[in-house]
């Protein structure tokens, strides 16, 4: 019995330090707005590589795939909106949405950090969310 119980410690301890390690839910909301902040001003320059660079890869692979062309050009003929002032941010997990004036992303974290999921997304009513760039 004495065994289970240290084992039933240290699953909790290895939680706790799985949670705490990915920062407080404030700070993961800083930092997908910031990612998105940063991927709306590379959109404002035009900056492809930039915004290629933001992508989650499933993310980039998909918009290759279907334009059938590398990221750099393929990003530069998406539809996606200048989008302005961040509204609202919604982290769960490593899932995170941020709602801006003119579009909706989605993001996903990796150990580099968030990054893009969707872009250029708008709400369908009772539907999921119709993307411009998405991954798979």
């Amino acid at each position: 019995m004495p065994q289970r119980r240290y084992a039933n410690i240290a699953a909790v301890v290895v939680l706790a330090a799985a949670v705490t390690s990915c920062g407080t839910l404030a700070e993961r909301e800083d930092a997908a707005s910031t990612t998105v902040t940063r991927f709306e001003q590379a959109l404002t320059a035009q900056q492809a590589t930039e915004l290629c660079a933001a992508l989650a890869p499933a993310t980039r692979d998909e918009l290759e795939q279907s334009a059938k062309q590398p990221c750099v050009r393929a990003i530069t003929k998406s539809d996606i909106p200048v989008a302005g002032a961040v509204h609202t941010v919604d982290v769960y997990g490593g899932q995170a949405r941020v709602a801006l004036e003119h579009d909706t992303v989605f993001l996903a974290h990796f150990p580099t950090g968030w990054k893009i999921s969707a872009a250029g997304c708008t709400s369908q009513l009772g539907q999921p969310y119709r993307c411009e760039i998405r991954g798979r």
